[in-house]
């Protein structure tokens, strides 16, 4: 006979930890507490609100299967509509009870002899637990390089935007140009005096002007029987040729190239600009970004790209490797994140007082990028190797809440105290997974998609449908099962 209700404590409450508690809610496991530091739900798309802020995957793929909404503004929606969205979500299920604002976790620590888990907060609290979800994605550690010097003006990163700054009339350095730099950089070249973007190397660009719907197509999406759901498989398929062209460079590849070259030249007018910009790498190695504002606000007059690398910042400025000092009153970092740290400097520590960190020193990894061999019943969402290249990430945290669901219930009905996966299971689906990066653009450039041994360890390396087909059931004879402790024996006196 299973435990009546096991415990679950979920760290993350974004849209991972969302939809794992989601999932265990409506499958019976109602213990369940949802962490973050953040006053609120939403995770990265709470912390994200710079100018133009907005997801690349179109809102059709990129929400719930479970609740799809019918009145998005937008293709891909701006940032305060997501959140809007999730909100709406949790509220509807009743996660916001379940949540707990303002909860910085500290550690993770498995008791051998408890069986059983300890969260704990920086603030002193602590949660004891049957099992622990880690939901806190790639995407949540603002990355700021270790540049020599001090800027003596204001700096702050993309992902924590300094709202109260007013840009207008300002020298802007720009520093980075991935995903969140090619969204504010057009909004915030529309107010500054000046805006020097810094590059240290270009991307690969495909069209997305994402106007506001017309009339007639949001009148279609409401009314027009299965068209919402065409619309949901039609992205989802067309996400897939983008992880074709990934996995084969030399085929499919080569027409994903002969795309975003035929775009960037038709928006690149000024040769010396796309001659900087242009990328110098196989085609989906890094991300390819999507942007039809971007490439014309470099060639406005109040914009220049530089590609000489910083050398240091200064008290008014940042001096390149050239010696040229450019003066700034302000740095804004849209250097991306730490995304190969995932949970960490969180510590996590498992049977026999083992840590994660020790574990993943030669590179992180998961059975399907959730379990770690040694740490019974802790689960990760949005874990090693599970990031997608051509896809929505919601399609893979709904697909591991069900496989973590699963898991439980296993826990449950076999009465047991914990599900930990066999080491040789582990490691043998590590080296599938890294088998399958062989010959793949992923493989051809260094990117944040790898470590710095060169081990690819936040991408799934093939299609949403192959994960999903993976973890469609969890097999038991993968797994071990951890006993309950032995009751504890009290002597009744006579």
């Amino acid at each position: 006979m299973g435990v009546a209700n096991e415990s679950v404590v979920i760290i993350g409450a974004g849209f991972g930890g969302i939809a794992t508690a989601i999932e265990l809610q409506r499958h019976g496991f109602t213990d369940l507490t949802l962490l973050d530091q953040a006053s609120g739900l939403g995770g990265t798309w709470l912390y994200n609100s710079y100018p133009g802020a907005a997801c690349d995957v179109p809102s059709h793929l990129y929400s719930f299967s479970f609740a799809q909404r019918r009145d998005w503004s937008r293709l891909c929606s701006p940032q305060d509509e997501i959140l809007s969205y999730l909100r709406e979500v949790a509220g509807d299920h009743g996660i916001d009870r379940l949540f707990e604002p303002n909860t910085r976790v500290t550690s993770c620590r498995w008791d051998d002899a408890a069986r059983r888990w300890t969260v704990s907060a920086q603030d002193g609290r602590s949660w004891e637990t049957d099992a622990v979800v880690i939901a806190t994605g790639q995407l949540n550690q603002p990355a700021i390089p270790s540049i020599p010097g001090e800027f003596g003006g204001r700096a702050f990163h993309s992902a924590r935007w300094d709202h109260e700054y007013d840009l207008r009339g300002k020298r802007v350095a720009v520093v980075g140009t991935g995903a969140s730099a090619v969204q504010f950089v057009p909004e915030i070249a529309e107010q500054a005096a000046a805006v020097t973007i810094f590059q240290r190397s270009g991307n690969w660009f495909l069209p997305r002007a994402n106007r506001p719907y017309p009339a007639a197509w949001k009148w279609a999406v409401q009314h027009v029987p299965g068209l919402q759901a065409y619309r949901r498989r039609f992205i989802f398929n067309y996400g897939e040729t983008l992880t074709a062209a990934i996995r084969h460079p030399r085929t499919f590849g080569r027409w994903g190239r002969l795309q975003s070259t035929l775009f960037m030249r038709r928006q690149l007018k000024d040769p010396e600009v796309r001659r900087k910009a242009w990328p110098d790498y196989t085609f989906g190695c890094k991300r390819v970004l999507f942007s039809s504002r971007y490439l014309p606000a470099l060639q406005r007059p109040n914009v220049e790209l530089v590609t000489e690398p910083i050398e240091r910042v200064s008290a008014g400025g940042v001096v390149t490797a050239d010696g040229a000092e450019r003066a700034f009153d302000c740095i804004i970092w849209g250097t991306g994140f730490r995304t190969n740290d995932f949970m960490f400097p969180m510590e996590v520590s498992g049977t026999g007082g083992r840590s994660l960190s020790e574990v993943w020193a030669g590179g992180a990894h998961a059975h399907n990028g959730i379990l770690v061999p040694g740490f019974p019943s802790m689960f990760i969402v949005y874990g090693p190797n599970t990031n997608t290249s051509g896809g929505s990430i919601i399609f893979y945290e709904e697909t591991q809440a069900a496989y973590i669901r699963q898991a439980l219930q296993h826990v449950r009905a076999r009465g047991v105290a914990a599900i930990d996966v066999q080491p040789e299971v582990e490691a043998a689906s590590d080296r599938a997974v890294q088998a399958r990066f062989a010959g793949t653009a992923w493989t051809q450039c260094d990117s944040w998609y790898r470590d710095e041994r060169g081990r690819v360890v936040t991408n799934w390396p093939g299609y949403m449908r192959q994960y999903e087909a993976a973890l469609r059931t969890l097999d038991p004879a993968e797994f071990a099962f951890v006993a309950l402790p032995d009751p504890v024996r009290t002597e009744v006196p006579a």
